[in-house]
Order: C-alpha cells, then sequence, then structure tokens
C-alpha cells in the first residue's frame, strides 16, 4: 500500500516512483534517472552548458587544427592527433545511429564551419543540426572533465610505452650487444 500526497503548495520533498517488468529493468531506470538528476545539479550550480551532438569536440577540433598549422612541426602531429581524437564523439554517435561515420563526419564539420559552434549530429535526422535549438545540451563541468580525464589516460598509456621502451633499450645496453648478436671469442 501507498499514500500518495499530491498537489502540496512549495514542496520541499519530491519521490519518483519507479516500476518495471523486471528488478534489472528497475536497476537501470534508477541508474539513468540518478545520471539525469545530477547532469541537472550540474547545470544548476555552474549555470553553464555546451552543445550536444558532438558540437563542442567539432568546435574544439578545427580550433585546434587551425592551431596546429600555427605551431608547424613535430607538435603539429600532436595537436592534429588530438584534434582526430576529439572526433571520435560525432563519429560514435553517427555509428550507433546506423549512420555513415564519415559521411555525417564531413556534413556535420561542413556545417559547423558555416552555421556556427553549435552544429552537432541529430542522430534522429541523421543531418547537422543546431544543437541549442534542438535542446541537445550538456552540462559544461561533466564536458570539461571527460575530456581532461581522456587526454590523461592517454598521457598515462604513453608514458607506460616510454618506461617500457626504455627498460628494452637498458636491457641491450646491460648485455654490452644489440639484439641478435653473439659474443664471439677469438
Amino acid at each position: 500500500n501507498m499514500i500518495f500526497v499530491e498537489g502540496c503548495k512549495n514542496p520541499k520533498a519530491v519521490t519518483i516512483l519507479i516500476r518495471g517488468g523486471t528488478e534489472h529493468v528497475v536497476d537501470e531506470v534508477e541508474r539513468a534517472l540518478e545520471d539525469a538528476i545530477k547532469v541537472v545539479k550540474d547545470i544548476v550550480e555552474d549555470g553553464k552548458i555546451v552543445a550536444g551532438g558532438g558540437a563542442s569536440e567539432i568546435e574544439l577540433a578545427i580550433k585546434l587544427d587551425e592551431y596546429a598549422k600555427e605551431v608547424g612541426g613535430k607538435e603539429q602531429l600532436a595537436i592534429e592527433s588530438f584534434a582526430d581524437a576529439l572526433k571520435v564523439i560525432p563519429r560514435t554517435l553517427a555509428e550507433n545511429a546506423g549512420l555513415d561515420p564519415v559521411d555525417v563526419l564531413v556534413k556535420v564539420t561542413a556545417a559547423h564551419k558555416e552555421k556556427g559552434p553549435t552544429v552537432g549530429v541529430d542522430v534522429f535526422a541523421g543531418e547537422p543540426a543546431d544543437m541549442m535549438e534542438r535542446g541537445v545540451i550538456e552540462p559544461l563541468r561533466v564536458k570539461k572533465q571527460a575530456i581532461k580525464s581522456a587526454s590523461e589516460a592517454a598521457v598515462m598509456i604513453l608514458r607506460i610505452d616510454d618506461v617500457i621502451a626504455a627498460s628494452k633499450l637498458e636491457k641491450e645496453k646491460e648485455g654490452g650487444k644489440g639484439m641478435g648478436e653473439e659474443e664471439t671469442e677469438f
């Protein structure tokens, strides 16, 4: 039995009743609802949002590509690689929607350059669209944290790779010979 108190003026607490066919469905809905509440909390606390649908990532990638041309050298290659990594988000959105990711990325990037920084992937229409007009938004805090975490993970992998390469080089130096070489006495 449940008692419902409805129509209160200025309620201080609200309860959301979740029902589902199985325990698993209820758990998934509860998890999704908790995520949504946290997103709304972030937006209310910060008051800052960005366009969703990969629009932010495309904007960053375009700006990074422009900056890379100014820098030149090895740094240019690193900056361009970072820009390419950011394009994974709109590409993945397209793939998950059953669209051709290359075609969508080309169209969205062109539309983004022409129409502005809020143009992203409309997964329902399969075409570029203004995400702010469509109401597809994300909290700035979440976007910044996602990019920061991904960058830190990439740096950690590169450091591990450097450590492994350095240890192999050190073993070769300690042995006094290169790989495949044998000592011969005369």
